[in-house]
């Protein structure tokens, strides 16, 4: 039997690139934009916010364990928080936990200074160059669960899309399933009633084989708990606040506050307010469960002036991040914030405005990353092309997290005495050991010249980026912790629920 060229017979395989995009830590020390004193006086403001102007609360079980906590209540709904019942709420939330995946090696640390990533998520419609744009469906949900397993780089599975075609009380269930049987990172439970979490929690549980201790001993899920700005904490979010802290099942808290609509129009107006519902919303967790696993986060950009429509990728929106990055420091908890773009289809501005934001979640130290890859039109669309290209830039980011070495073997001495002054380094015996190996090789982008490029049909990367998704869903293959006999189960969890009647959305 002959052997490839050059290749002979027992010869060795050439070295591999190995690199652990899966628990990353920050490369660089974050970023200011204000001074210690200006961080105090922000928080101190935040504060005064809670214990003069108050947060609306709308259930009355919230309400009860507020007032208990110490809180005053007037105006049957308006909840007055005083300091040192925050102060307790932040001395008790912890400062690093575990959020588990299926599998040891998907496990995350939620801490300051370790760094996850979220591609695009909670959008009700899809994109792509072959089908469109067009309503999420669960295809569509499936499909994206699917692209997000192939990316080491992405390290939590939220929901990307919505599916549509499925109703509202039945949505959960095959949501969750979805995320079950394509992936093995924690998976995401939306906050949308009592029925539906108390569903997807026993739903996971029981898919990952463990006993109720087991499930509660660590995060196996997560949420997100958006207050309602300006200074209102709605029904769903307050009880999901009070049941994942209940579970002990990581929130991660974040106000949506833009600029002019629904926060004062300057920055630190802003995250004043922002601050403010992210302690009562951390307060609440405490009381609920004193030590209950859960993350501080922001939203924070401005409008478009001309039309009040969102604007993302501004310099607003990266002074925000980064300042809310120090506030997140000051009181110690992991933190999310948020790549971005407004851009209605996969050009130039989709491109500069998510990755200006993304800077920003890097700068700032950010732990969750989320929206970074596939986000479109402020979070209307999540388009198949956009989360493969900007996967090209999450995947650098990841490479700037693995380390730098500068040992005898980087420097290279060797190497710099073999090569003459005017000469090259092509052929050198250092470049030969390394070549393989010392670069990052690019998922999309295309460095050939012109000449090739046309010779190859002038593909733009969207183009590009559609024959790479293609081929990553024709190759899927489910993770090995996906159990088919543990599938049947929870089909059978799902048509018994159905047949008594479905958990419905609580509003």
């Amino acid at each position: 039997m002959s052997t490839r060229r050059g290749r002979r017979r027992g010869s060795k395989a050439p070295p591999r690139r190995d690199v652990n995009y899966r628990q990353l830590r920050h490369p660089f020390e974050p970023a200011r934009i204000w001074s210690d004193d200006q961080v105090q006086a922000i928080h101190e403001a935040a504060l005064t916010v809670l214990q003069e102007l108050g947060i609306k609360v709308l259930l009355p079980e919230a309400r009860e364990i507020l007032a208990k906590g110490g809180a005053v209540i007037r105006d049957e709904d308006m909840v007055f928080f005083g300091r040192d019942m925050v102060d307790a709420a932040l001395a008790s939330a912890p400062k690093s936990f575990a959020l588990c995946g299926a599998v040891a090696a998907r496990d995350l640390q939620m801490e300051l200074g370790c760094l996850a990533v979220q591609p695009g998520a909670g959008a009700p419609h899809a994109t792509d160059l072959m089908r469109g744009r067009r309503p999420g469906s669960l295809q569509d949900f499936t499909e994206f669960e699917q692209l997000v397993q192939g990316f080491d780089a992405l390290h939590m599975v939220p929901p990307v899309v919505e599916p549509q075609d499925v109703p509202p009380n039945t949505r959960h269930y095959a949501m969750t399933r979805a995320i079950m049987a394509n992936s093995d990172r924690a998976p995401f439970v939306f906050s949308r009633g009592r029925g539906q979490v108390m569903d997807c929690l026993e739903m996971v549980r029981d898919f990952r084989g463990m006993s109720d201790e087991d499930f509660m001993a660590d995060s196996h899920v997560y949420t997100i708990v958006n207050t309602n700005s300006r200074r209102q904490i709605d029904i769903p979010m307050a009880l999901g606040l009070i049941d994942f802290a209940r579970h002990e099942q990581m929130v991660i808290v974040t106000p949506f506050t833009l600029m002019v609509a629904m926060a004062p129009i300057t920055v630190a107006g802003a995250l004043t307010l922002s601050h403010a519902e992210a302690l009562a919303a951390i307060t609440l967790t405490q009381l609920a469960r004193p030590g209950a696993p859960v993350t501080y986060g922001t939203f924070t950009s401005n409008v478009d002036m001309k039309s009040g429509a969102p604007a993302f990728g501004t310099p607003e929106q990266v002074r925000a991040t980064i300042g809310a990055g120090q506030l997140a420091r000051l009181v110690g908890l992991p933190w999310r914030c948020a790549a971005e773009s407004a851009a209605n289809i996969n050009d130039a501005q989709a491109a500069h405005e998510t990755e200006i934001s993304a800077w920003a979640c890097m700068l700032a130290g950010s732990t969750i990353m989320i929206h970074g890859a596939g986000w479109l039109e402020g979070g209307l669309t999540v388009s198949y092309e956009k989360l493969i290209t900007d996967m090209e830039m999450i995947q650098t980011f990841a490479e700037l997290c693995t380390p730098t070495p500068a040992g005898e073997a980087e420097i290279g001495l060797d190497t710099l005495r073999e090569v003459m002054p005017g000469g090259h380094f092509f052929g050198a015996a250092h470049t030969m050991e390394h070549y393989l190996t010392e670069f990052y090789p690019p998922l999309v982008h295309d460095w050939s010249n012109i000449g090739t490029w046309e010779e190859r049909g002038a593909q733009d990367a969207s183009t590009r980026a559609t024959a790479i998704w293609q081929r990553m869903l024709h190759d899927f293959t489910p993770p090995a912790c996906c159990n088919p006999d543990r599938l049947e189960g929870l089909n059978a969890f799902i048509a018994k629920r159905s047949a008594e009647g479905c958990a419905h959305p609580e509003g």
